[in-house]
């Protein structure tokens, strides 16, 4: 993974794995060890999707610029409405605890979200670019003699 993938990542996986054990330790002390194991499956497949949705997203600015928001918007809604879609699946599930799944994927959605929005806030992307002004200087300006 290059370096910039893992620099946006990493500041937005770490606090929801972080959160996802919280909520794991929470659930078995509530539900007992299937509380646990459904709180860490909602909290996986939160970072796996969001993370895949992320690493899409960046294809995509990469590639189709003029594509990145409407992407961008697309993704979230989709991923909100397969998360739901997770839910409604395993909500009859004998492997874990349903609720405690939900609980789990519920609390890494908010998670990821925020710390989506504070990594966000504190990276320093440049929004001009910083070569587009050499070019302009090794132009001839005015009218030739």
């Amino acid at each position: 993974m290059p370096s910039l993938d893992a620099r946006i990542l990493l500041p937005i996986a770490v606090p929801t794995a972080a959160v996802g054990a919280i909520s794991a330790a929470v659930s078995a002390v509530v539900a007992g060890g299937e509380g646990a194991i459904g709180a860490v499956v909602g909290t996986l497949v939160v970072i796996v999707f969001m993370g895949g949705g992320i690493l899409g997203l960046q294809y995509t600015a990469k590639k189709w610029p003029q594509l990145f928001q409407a992407m961008g918007l697309m993704l979230y809604t989709t991923q909100l409405l397969v998360l739901f879609i997770f839910v409604a699946i395993f909500k009859n599930t004998t492997l874990f605890n349903p609720r405690t799944f939900a609980a789990g994927l519920v609390v890494a959605t908010i998670t990821w979200v925020v710390s989506m929005a504070v990594a966000h806030k504190k990276a320093k992307i440049f929004y001009v670019d910083p070569g587009s002004s050499d070019a302009r200087k090794d132009e001839k300006s005015g009218s030739s003699p």
